[in-house]
């Protein structure tokens, strides 16, 4: 296997690179990276890293140019994600619109959808949250109770969302609702609609972290309003627009990938700064054993992505592969910040302003747990690994 890139992505690299060094906020890459701890200047200055992608042509490369991207190709999209892991580029907040509305709305949306809803995705004008998961339906979408009746020339939404993603600062929301019922067959009924946050049927409450962040909201709705033109696809067939949807979520996998190898590379430098008896940690032979053995599975991971890239280069489209990068980057992610915790001793249990440093892998190890959990559950993504990809029968128990 090839992993030199051609000249013409080297190109792309060093325009982007670039770029990077000349928008950054000051003093960014040289380690100055105190985002706004309010809600309000977190927002705003998130809206305006994002406004400032777009200005440059950087806020979604592989849209096609008739809507704002690039047409770029998948080996550019790999490239994009190592320089911004590279330089620890601001998070994007409107991930969810960038990544998976806005290509979503481009297959199957309609012209109105598309006239109405594109830009703003792109320039952070407008924030989008998705509306799955609910308190009773668990990983199971089809189980989900939240209902739309038709009254008049308009919808009117009853139900609720949880584990709601940016729900506290999202204006859109792309929201999965029962229309019929089909017993028989629950994925039938359910459509899509796109659901404006700022209504008086709307109200966000967020869910406290353990780790104290409030990324995750419950969202509930009662008599909340949208028209027939809100509808993404058709009436009923909303599950078949959710796996369009699903499909280009795994396709930002790579960035946690690179993330990931990036961590790596850091546990060992902390393996470096701590001692025991005057001797760095690294010198230790059963340091070295697991972090060589870390190592060798995030090498691993990294290839295994790769060579599932190269499958969805030659299929034009990702494959079921995808939940083998996805669960192993999850539960690596957990491991590797639970050792770095190790590695600290006694003063891996400090928090905040007890912390004698800055308390970046408890935050990690906090929140990789809901990596696990979000984009998929672990043990969803072992059944569709197991089923799609070994070809084993299916859980009869399901």
């Amino acid at each position: 296997m090839d992993f030199s890139f051609t000249k013409k992505e080297e190109k792309f690299r060093m325009e982007l690179r670039n770029w990077l060094e000349k928008n950054l906020p000051g003093g960014w890459i040289e380690g100055k990276r105190d985002l706004p701890e309010k809600l309000d200047e977190y927002s705003r200055f998130l809206r305006d890293w994002q406004k400032k992608l777009y200005d440059g042509g950087w806020a979604a490369i592989a849209w096609p140019k008739e809507y704002g991207g690039r047409d770029a190709s998948l080996m550019e999209e790999i490239i994009y994600h190592q320089e911004m892991v590279r330089v620890k580029a601001p998070p994007l907040i409107n991930y969810i619109g960038i990544h998976m509305v806005g290509p979503t709305l481009i297959d199957v949306g309609t012209e109105e959808q598309k006239e109405k809803y594109l830009k703003k995705i792109l320039t952070g004008e407008e924030i989008w949250c998705q509306g799955y998961s609910e308190p009773n339906a668990g990983s199971d979408l089809t189980a989900i109770s939240t209902r739309a009746v038709k009254d008049g020339d308009h919808w009117r939404i009853n139900g609720q969302k949880v584990w709601t993603s940016f729900g506290h600062v999202a204006d859109k929301c792309f929201l999965l609702a029962r229309t019929s019922n089909h017993p028989e067959k629950k994925h039938r009924g359910i459509t899509v609609f796109l659901v404006d946050m700022d209504q008086p049927g709307v109200e966000t409450l967020p869910i406290v972290q353990m780790d104290g962040r409030k990324d995750f909201n419950e969202v509930y709705l009662t008599d909340a309003v949208a028209s027939d033109e809100d509808i993404v696809g058709e009436l009923d067939a909303g599950w078949r627009v959710l796996i369009a949807l699903m499909l280009h979520e795994r396709t930002g996998i790579g960035a946690e990938l690179f993330t990931l190898e990036r961590q790596f590379n850091e546990t060992v430098e902390l393996t470096k700064q701590y001692k025991i008896n005057g001797q760095p940690l690294i010198k230790n032979p059963l340091i070295r054993q697991k972090m060589a053995n870390f190592y060798a599975r995030v090498r691993g991971s990294l290839l295994n992505y790769y060579r599932n890239l190269t499958t969805m280069m030659k299929s034009g489209h990702p494959g079921p592969e995808s939940s083998i990068d996805k669960l192993v980057v999850s539960e690596l992610n957990k491991e590797l910040a639970a050792f770095a915790i190790e590695i600290q001793g006694h003063q891996g249990v400090l928090w905040e302003e007890d912390a004698p440093h800055n308390p970046k892998w408890q935050n990690l190890f906090l929140s990789s747990f809901g990596q696990t959990i979000g984009g998929g559950t672990s043990e969803v993504q072992r059944n569709t690994i197991g089923e799609r990809v070994l070809g084993l029968p299916k859980d009869m128990g399901r």
